[in-house]
Order: structure tokens, then sequence, then C-alpha cells
């Protein structure tokens, strides 16, 4: 079946064909509208005599597909994506294969943002902490080095326990050298960096008025902090300009401190800092903020980056010990491609970086109550399908429309139906795994779509489509 609509103040060479399955129709019709009348250009949509476009094949696709005359484009369901070079080369026209789901429709004219090719590109040095390094032993230090540098670490920042020397300090250094990995050493004790450097370490985490002198015969980077935050112009500057006088490769970090404890004041350190030394490799140490804060880090970790790309500063000290920050260095290693490409082009990072959006979703667009009224009446096979209107979970099958917002009620009720004979032990479980999904999704008001994976940013476990593949046996009821 196909129907035409023209919008007045279209574009008249452009007509888009949209190609969907019965149980879509309502939905693609009233999106595909609304998309015509903010876009301007001509539609026509073909409803193929099948339940849900995820069945289709390319043969069965071309014997039922009818493309006006006058299409200059066909959008095909988003399963078919597998299969479009055979599709292209049945058909004349350009064919592009939208989303899977019709609710995505919207990002294909305009509400995704493009990305040009330079995105990932980035400045930021990620340097990773392993807190008290000295307890680990050269194994474990070594496992735990190249878990984080597989995350997007840079440098791998060992850190040193106060009061206590580290006697392994250059025979572990050197078995992380030797892994191929750039190691720092953080402590206040010139013996212990002597050792660390002598395994190999090239950078050098703190250096103040109290070890300045000692830091000209090392040889490596240092980081320079004043001997307290407060005196930043004093203290800093002189042990930069001591250092500096004598060539010693320097990074400034002004010190970042939590929230309630002087933040606000130590974001302006690192202004003044910039402005007192333009050309000067800056560090941040972000930890103080992401480990100290009530809060998922994931957005703490983009802010904070996002100051350090403005006032190029190339270099984070980061670590991951908290249970709300145990991914920092893999959301600092999104959130700096993120804010580079940001700056350079000068627009909100917005609509660019869908892996950083875990708790929510980048977009969610419920089915109405009277969608799914509508679906559901439409349903004809004792295949069961589930949804949420932003309100209550949906369970519909042939002569079932169960709605609700607790599993274990709505499993009962269909339990007690006449229609529920198919549903097996497997098939329960299936259902209640499905319906448990919707709950989720409906609690943190996400996009819930049956047999494909919640969207919890970059960690979202991608699922394998059971209920298209699995086989149905009745129920033996008593």
């Amino acid at each position: 079946m196909q129907t035409n609509a023209k919008e007045m103040q279209s574009n008249p060479t452009e007509s888009i064909h949209f190609v969907t399955g019965r149980l879509a129709e309502s939905s693609v019709r009233e999106i595909v509208h609304q998309l015509a009348e903010q876009h301007g250009f001509h539609y026509s949509i073909d409803v193929l005599p099948i339940t849900v476009a995820a069945l289709m094949t390319p043969k069965w696709l071309m014997r039922h597909l009818k493309i006006p005359s006058e299409a200059t484009k066909v959008l095909l369901p988003g399963y078919l994506l597998p299969h479009i070079d055979e599709i292209r080369k049945a058909i004349a026209i350009p064919i592009e294969c939208g989303p899977k789901d019709v609710r995505d429709l919207p990002t294909l004219f305009g509400k995704k943002r493009f990305r040009s090719a330079d995105y990932g590109e980035y400045q930021i040095e990620i340097i990773a902490e392993i807190n008290y390094a000295p307890r680990l032993s050269i194994e474990q230090l070594i496992t735990e080095a190249k878990r984080l540098t597989a995350m997007g670490a840079n440098r791998i920042d060992l850190g040193c326990e106060p009061g206590m020397r580290w006697n392994e300090a250059t025979e572990s250094v050197r078995a992380l050298i030797d892994q191929g990995i750039s190691v720092s050493i953080d402590t206040f004790d010139p013996w212990e960096v002597e050792q660390a450097v002598k395994g190999g370490a090239s950078l050098v985490l703190s250096v103040n008025s109290a070890n300045c002198e000692r830091a000209v015969d090392w040889g490596v980077e240092v980081v320079v902090v004043p001997d307290t935050p407060e005196d930043y112009r004093g203290s800093m500057v002189r042990t930069a300009e001591f250092l500096l006088n004598r060539g010693v490769a320097i990074r400034l970090d002004p010190i970042l401190e939590p929230i309630g404890c002087g933040f606000a004041a130590s974001l302006k350190r690192y202004m003044e800092t910039r402005e007192l030394f333009p050309e000067a490799a800056m560090m941040m140490g972000i930890g103080n903020v992401t480990e100290l804060t009530d809060g998922d880090s994931a957005a703490i970790n983009t802010v904070l980056l996002g100051i350090c790309a403005e006032l190029q500063i190339h270099s984070v000290l980061t670590t991951q010990v908290i249970t709300w920050a145990q991914s920092s260095v893999k959301e600092c290693d999104l959130a700096r491609r993120l804010v580079e490409y940001s700056v350079r082009h000068r627009l909100p990072p917005k609509h660019l970086e869908e892996r950083l959006i875990m708790l929510r979703d980048p977009s969610n667009v419920s089915p109405t109550p009277e969608s799914l009224e509508l679906l559901a009446a439409q349903i004809k096979d004792n295949n069961y399908r589930i949804s949420h209107d932003g309100e209550k979970i949906h369970l519909m099958s042939a002569g079932v429309h169960i709605q609700g917002t607790d599993p274990f009620l709505m499993m009962d009720e269909l339990l007690r139906m006449p229609e529920s004979s198919n549903v097996d032990v497997s098939h329960s479980f299936y259902l209640g795994f499905e319906l448990a999904k919707a709950l989720t999704a409906l609690t943190l008001n996400k996009r819930y779509d049956q047999d494909e994976a919640l969207r919890w940013g970059m960690h979202t476990r991608p699922e394998k489509h059971h209920r298209l593949e699995r086989s149905r046996k009745p129920r033996n009821n008593p």
C-alpha cells in the first residue's frame, strides 16, 4: 500500500520513499509527516505485507517493493543495512538505510551534529596514578599499568607513601619501561626520585621550594607546585624561575582543590598562571574533584578537561579509586577528544560523543499510549511485544494488552490468561528479562527497544536478538 503527500513549501526535486512494515505504519506516518513539514521534502510511504521490518530479506524486499517514478531516494529500515550493497545493485536510484527504530528518523535530518575527519585528535596527556605503588609487586604493577593504558592513559604515575622509602623503585620503574610504558614518580623524597629516574622515570611529581635544588641534577621534567596553594604567585613562580634558569623542563600545577575547600579560587589560579606563563606547559590534578565529589565522574571529567582545553593545559593527573570514578581514565580519553574538537571548531560539545552519556540517553521519544493501543489491536500472532510510554510498561500479543509498572504483577496477570498457553519456562525467563529492562528504562526515562541493549554510553553491552531466533513451544498446562 502506498500513500503520497506533498508539502507546498518543499523542494520539488526531493522525494523520499520510506519503506516499513505493518506494525510501524502509524508511527512512520506521524513522524515522516512532521519531518516533511519541518524540512520541506516530498515523500511516499510503502507499507509492505510483513508484520515487522526486522524480518525483511533482500530477496523478499525486491518482490514487494514498489518505488514511485517521482522518488529520488529510497529509505529502508535499518535492519537491512548488512544487505545494502546487494540491494543497491538492483535499484537505480539512491538507496539508504535509516535507523532500526522509527523514533530515530529525526537524526537523519540534522538532529545529530556532523563530525569532521579531525574528530578524535587530542593534545591532553592523561597521567593515571597508581596509588600506594610500593604495596604492589612488580607483576601487579605491570598488570594495573597495562589496564590503565588500555583505557587511554599515556603515562603511569607511581604514587609513593609518605614517611616510607620505596627500596624497589628502580626495579619497578624499569619493569614498566621495559613494557613500553611511560612512567612518572609521585614523591617529595629526593632519594626516591633518584631511584625512579635510574629506572627510567621521565617526569617527577612534584617540586616546590623544598626540593627544587635537588631537581637540577635529576635530568628529567618536573611538575612545579606552590608551597601552599594560596602562595602560588610567590613560591610557585620563584621555583619555576629557579628551574628554568638552570635548564630544567617544567610543568606548572597551581593545585586544584575540592569543592568547598577553594575549588573556585583554584580555577582562578590556573587562569592567572596561564597569564603569567603564556607558553609554559601546565598540568591539572583532577582527582581532587572527581574522587571527592558525590557524583558520577564522566560529566565532571568532561567539564574539567574542557577548562584544560581552553587554557591550553595539556596534561591531567587522574586516579580511579572511589566507586563512582572507576572509569575515569576512559572517560578522560573520550572527553579530551570531545573538548579538543569543540574548542578547535568553536562549537558546543553537544551531539558529538554519545559514549559519555551513560545514565540518561542522548534522545528518548517514547511511543504514546494511543499508538500502543493501536499496535496492540493490530497484533494477530502470539509473539509478545514490550514497550513503555513514559508512564507504564506495555506487554502485548494477540488478545493481550497488559499495562503496569511491576514486572512481577504483569507476568502474574499474563499467566492467568488463556492466551498465555504458549509461555513455557524459557519464554517466561525471556519476558521477565525484557520486562525488567523496560522497568529500568522507565525509571530513568531511557529508551527501551525490545531485544536491544539499553544504552549506557561507553558501558553499553550489546545483546543478541533472542526474540527473532527462538522457537515457540506450547506450555503443557495441567
